[in-house]
């Protein structure tokens, strides 16, 4: 019988720049199973550490303001913008049940008109 050849995920090497938001994990609190070990940030700086030579970044955690040193980028996955408004961007802004809609299409909403607008801006095609 021929051997299957075995795959395994690979995770691309993605380089962070300041101000990018992530999602990241406290390594420790993780593999000991440890309850709030997943977070976001934003990335304040990285560095090349000395010995390993391995790129490791600077964050602020945003929900604590605290700031992480030396965050290792395995643990680490961008959040970009157009995931986060994602719910914003498909809202049913026609819809008549306004608890139909998300909390973020809901605030976007009442934004717009509280500007003074009584209408919507028109639809794209």
């Amino acid at each position: 019988m021929p051997q299957q050849p075995q795959t395994q995920a690979v995770q691309p090497q993605i380089r962070y720049i300041k101000g990018d938001i992530v999602l990241f994990r406290n390594v420790e609190r993780f593999w000991l199973g440890k309850p709030d070990h997943t977070s976001v940030g934003r990335v304040e700086r990285s560095w090349q550490h000395v010995d390993t030579r391995k790129v490791l970044y600077d964050l602020t955690e945003l929900g604590s303001l605290s700031y992480r040193a030396g965050v290792d980028p395995n643990y680490m996955r961008p959040l970009p913008a157009a995931d986060a408004m994602r719910d914003i961007d498909t809202a049913p802004l026609n819809e008549t049940d306004i608890g139909a809609m998300t909390p973020a299409a809901v605030a976007w909403l009442r934004h717009h008109l509280a500007r003074g607008n009584s209408t919507l801006p028109a639809p794209h095609a």
